[in-house]
C-alpha cells in the first residue's frame, strides 16, 4: 500500500497542536509550583490539589474514552460471533463512575493522600504495600501497550506506513508533554483532545450512514444480511460471562490510579463528585459514533467496496473495522477527522497512563521504601524517569498485539481479580485486616487466576470450572470465574486477619508483662509515662531507636531508650509523615500500643484490650 501523504501530514499538524498545548500547560505547572506551598512533586502528580472543574471533567473523560474502547466498540459490534450486546464497555465504565463518585471519593480524599497506594503503605508498611501494587503496575504498562497497540494499527491501515513506526512517534510525543508538565500538560491537553474526538468522531457518521454499499443498520441489526444481526444475543448459559465483563470494568475501574489522580486534583469533595457525574454522562455519548460504525460495517456487502472480498472478519481484521471503514466508507478528508479523533484518544489516555504508574514508582517506591530521605527534587526526577521506562516499556509490548481487547482485557482482569478486594478492604474494612489477610489474599487471586487459563497470553486452562463448555479443544469459560476470584481473595482477606487476632500468642517475658499493666488501664483513662515532647523532623534523630521492623516503618521514637508500658511514641516515615498505627510501650511487635491520627489529635491503645487513653 502506498503510503498516504496527506494523511500522514494531517496528522502531523494533530500531533504538533498537542505538543504545542503540552508545552503551554508545562509552563503553566512551573507558575503553579511557584505559588504552592506544598510538595512540587504533588503539583506534578495531582495539580495543586486546585484543578479548573470544567478541565477536570475534560481530562477525567478523555482518559476512559481511549484508543481500545472506541475500536473495542466497533469490534463487539461488527464481529458476527458477539454483536452490541457485548459492547459491554459504555455501561460498564459509566457504573465505574458512579461507584467512584458515591463510594470512594471521600475515603480517598479524607486525609490528602497523592496516590492510591499511600492508604495501603499506611496500613501495611512499606515493603507489604509495594508487593500488593505489582499487579497495578503491571495493568498500567498493559493499558499502555493496548492504546499504542490499536493506534498503532489504526494508522498504518489508513496512512499505510509501519505499524511499529506510528507506535514510536505517538508514544514520544505523549511522553515528552508528560515530562514536562505532569498532570496539568496531562489534563490540559485532554480538552483538546475530548473536543476532537467529539467532532472528528461524529462528523464521520452520517457520511459512513450515506453510503450506498451499506443497508439500512436497523434492518440488519435483527435480520440477516450481508452477516449475522448485529445486535446480538446474551444466551441463557451465557449470562454470567456477560456479567462477570461488565463488572470486571465497572468495579476493576476503582483501582486505577488514574481515576483517583483526577479525583484528587479537584478543589472539594463536590467537586470530585461532579467531575465523575459528568464523566458518566459524557461517556455513553461519545461511545455512540463507534457503535454506529460498527453497526454500518456490519451492514455492509465489502465486495461493493473499494476493500473488496473476502470481508474484514474473513480475513482476520475484525480489531481494525473502523478505521477501515472510515478508509472505504468515508470521503478522504472526512477519514482525516476520524483518524484524528483515534489519535487524541490514544494521546488522552497514555499521558495518563504514563503518570500513574511514574507517581506510584516515584513516591510510593523510590521515596518510601528504597530512598527514604530523598528530596522533592529527586522525587520528580524519578518521576520523570519512571515515565520514560514505562513509555519504552509500553511500547515494546504495543508492537506484538493483534485484537485491541488484548491487553485491555488482561490489565482490567489484573485489576479486578487482585486489587478490588484490597481496594475496598482498606477504604471499607480496614479494621478487619492486616498485612497477612492482604498477601494471602493477593497470592490466592493470582494462584488462582493463573489456574484458570488465558488463551489469549499462552496460559494452559487447568483449573476445572461448572458450565465450562470445550471448543476447540480448549475450555470456553461461562462461570463468571472473574467475580469468584474477586470474592474468594477478600474473604481471604478478612478471613486470614481475624485468625491472626483470635490465634495470635500470648507474648512471655519483658513483653508479656508489659501487655498484662496495659491491659488494666481504664477506657479513657491516661496512661502512666510522661507524654513525649513535640517531634520534628529535625528532632527525631535525638529520640531515635534506629530503623525498626515495626510495621515496616523508618523510625520508631520513644520517650524512653527502655520503653516500659505507657511509654508515649511516634513512628516516623521518610520526610516526616505519621503513620496511623505505632507500637508503643515494649517497642515490640504491632499489638501493644499504638498512636493514631484523628482530626489532629491522637488516640493509644491496648490492641489486645481495646482500652484507650487520650493522647
Amino acid at each position: 500500500m502506498a503510503v498516504n501523504w496527506p494523511g500522514l501530514l494531517s496528522i502531523g499538524v494533530f500531533y504538533i497542536m498537542i505538543l504545542g498545548m503540552g508545552i503551554w500547560a508545562s509552563r503553566k505547572s512551573k507558575r503553579e509550583e511557584k505559588k504552592c506551598t506544598g510538595k512540587r512533586s504533588e503539583v506534578a502528580m495531582v495539580g495543586g490539589r486546585n484543578l479548573n472543574i470544567w478541565v477536570g471533567i475534560c481530562t477525567m473523560t478523555a482518559t476512559w474514552v481511549e484508543g481500545p474502547f472506541i475500536l473495542g466498540n466497533a469490534e463487539m459490534v461488527y464481529d458476527p460471533t458477539k454483536g452490541l450486546v457485548w459492547a459491554t464497555a459504555p455501561l460498564a465504565f459509566t457504573m465505574n463512575f458512579i461507584i467512584g463518585a458515591l463510594f470512594f471519593v471521600k475515603p480517598i480524599r479524607s486525609k490528602n493522600y497523592v496516590t492510591l497506594m499511600d492508604p495501603f503503605q499506611e496500613k501495611y508498611g512499606n515493603a507489604v504495600a509495594a508487593v500488593i501494587f505489582i499487579p497495578s503496575l503491571i495493568g498500567d504498562i498493559l493499558w499502555i501497550a493496548c492504546i499504542l497497540g490499536g493506534l498503532g494499527g489504526t494508522i498504518s491501515v489508513v496512512m499505510g506506513i509501519s505499524s511499529s513506526l506510528a507506535v514510536c512517534i505517538s508514544a514520544a510525543v505523549a511522553i515528552l508533554y508528560t515530562l514536562m508538565g505532569g498532570l496539568y500538560s496531562v489534563a490540559y491537553t485532554d480538552v483538546i483532545q475530548l473536543g476532537l474526538m467529539f467532532v472528528g468522531l461524529w462528523l464521520c457518521v452520517p457520511f459512513v450512514l450515506a453510503n450506498p454499499s451499506s443497508a439500512n443498520i436497523t434492518v440488519a441489526a435483527v435480520t440477516k444480511l450481508y452477516q449475522e444481526p448485529w445486535v446480538g444475543r446474551v444466551e441463557l448459559e451465557e449470562a454470567g460471562r456477560w456479567v462477570d465483563d461488565i463488572l470486571l470494568l465497572a468495579i476493576g475501574g476503582i483501582c486505577y490510579q488514574a481515576f483517583y489522580q483526577r479525583v484528587l486534583s479537584a478543589a472539594t469533595d463536590a467537586q470530585a463528585k461532579i467531575t465523575c457525574y459528568a464523566g458518566a454522562v459524557l461517556l455513553p455519548i461519545l461511545a455512540v459514533p463507534s457503535v454506529v460504525i460498527g453497526a454500518v460495517a456490519a451492514s455492509t456487502n465489502w465486495n461493493e467496496t473499494s476493500f473488496g472480498s473476502p470481508s474484514p472478519y474473513e480475513q482476520g481484521k475484525a480489531g481494525m473495522i473502523l478505521p477501515i471503514a472510515l478508509q472505504h466508507l468515508c470521503p478522504f478528508y472526512i477519514s482525516l477527522f476520524g483518524m484524528g479523533a483515534l489519535a487524541a484518544s490514544v494521546m488522552s489516555s497514555v499521558d495518563s497512563a504514563l503518570l500513574s504508574a511514574a507517581s506510584i514508582l516515584g513516591r510510593n517506591i523510590f521515596k518510601n521504601l528504597i530512598y527514604k530521605r530523598a528530596s522533592d527534587k529527586m522525587i520528580l526526577a524519578v518521576v520523570k524517569g519512571s515515565i520514560l521506562l514505562c513509555g519504552i516499556i509500553g511500547t515494546g509490548l504495543a508492537m506484538i498485539t493483534q485484537s485491541v481487547y488484548l491487553f485491555w482485557f488482561i490489565g482490567a482482569d489484573v485489576y479486578y481479580s487482585m486489587m478490588a478486594p484490597q481496594v475496598i478492604c482498606i477504604f471499607y474494612l480496614s479494621r478487619r485486616v492486616n498485612h497477612y489477610g492482604a498477601c494471602a489474599g493477593f497470592v490466592l487471586a493470582l494462584v488462582l487466576r493463573a489456574l484458570v487459563g488465558e488463551p489469549l497470553m499462552g496460559l494452559p486452562d487447568i483449573l476445572p470450572l461448572p458450565w465450562d463448555k470445550m471448543v476447540d479443544g480448549h475450555r470456553y469459560r461461562l462461570f463468571p470465574f472473574r467475580t469468584a476470584i474477586m470474592l474468594i481473595s477478600m474473604a481471604t482477606i478478612l478471613g486470614e486477619a481475624g485468625d491472626q487476632s483470635a490465634g495470635a500468642p500470648q507474648a512471655t517475658g519483658a513483653l508479656g508483662r508489659a501487655q498484662e499493666k496495659n491491659r488494666s488501664l481504664e477506657p479513657d483513662a491516661e496512661p502512666k509515662g510522661n507524654r513525649s515532647p513535640e517531634l520534628t523532623a529535625e528532632s527525631k534523630g535525638d529520640w531515635s531507636l534506629g530503623p525498626t521492623a515495626v510495621l515496616a516503618a523508618d523510625w520508631l521514637e520513644l520517650e524512653s531508650a527502655r520503653p516500659q508500658a505507657g511509654t508515649w511514641g511516634r513512628l516516623w516515615h521518610g520526610g516526616g509523615s505519621i503513620s496511623t498505627e505505632v507500637a508503643v510501650g515494649t517497642g515490640v511487635g504491632s499489638r501493644d500500643w499504638g498512636w493514631q491520627r484523628h482530626g489532629g489529635s491522637g488516640r493509644a491503645w491496648d490492641f489486645a484490650s481495646r482500652h484507650q487513653g487520650r493522647l
